[in-house]
């Protein structure tokens, strides 16, 4: 497959996850995919991972920034938004929104994504959510995050 063709299959993921339609992962993805972020191995426990982020974050959304294409893979970079509505890991819903970057490589095989990587800061997510404070010397060392 081409490199154009490999960054279309990625665009038509994030649009995936964008309207939260998980069986156009069906065509995607390969059915033994690897997330190496979360440790998830098939097709179907990605699903689940996503279906309890689309449940506590309806209104989930991936604003593709930067893809790049070399060989069998393909970065993007996303910013990533969406408002605490729903149960998510265990966390009651605090109605707060949650704004964040991540990057995340995928690997392509035969027409479908086998695997991928996500780098992404949790720590600010939980932060936003109020799940964690800054310790007032953190406030000081970190003063650009502190809102």
């Amino acid at each position: 497959m081409s490199l154009e063709e490999n960054k279309a299959i990625v665009r038509r993921l994030v649009e995936a996850f964008n309207k939260h339609d998980l069986s156009l992962l069906d065509e995607l993805m390969a059915i033994d995919y690897f997330d190496h972020r979360h440790q998830l191995r098939g097709l179907g426990s990605y699903k689940q991972l996503l279906t309890m982020i689309f449940n506590g974050f309806p209104d989930y959304h991936e604003t593709l920034e930067d893809i790049i294409a070399e060989g069998d893979k393909v970065w993007i970079r996303d910013t990533v938004t969406g408002t605490h509505k729903g149960e998510y890991r265990g966390l009651a819903p605090t109605r707060k929104g949650i704004k964040g970057e991540m990057v995340v490589i995928l690997r392509r095989v035969d027409g479908k994504v086998v695997e991928g990587w996500e780098v992404s800061d949790m720590l600010h997510t939980l932060k936003q959510l109020g799940v964690i404070e800054y310790t007032e010397k953190a406030k000081k060392i970190f003063s650009e995050n502190v809102s």
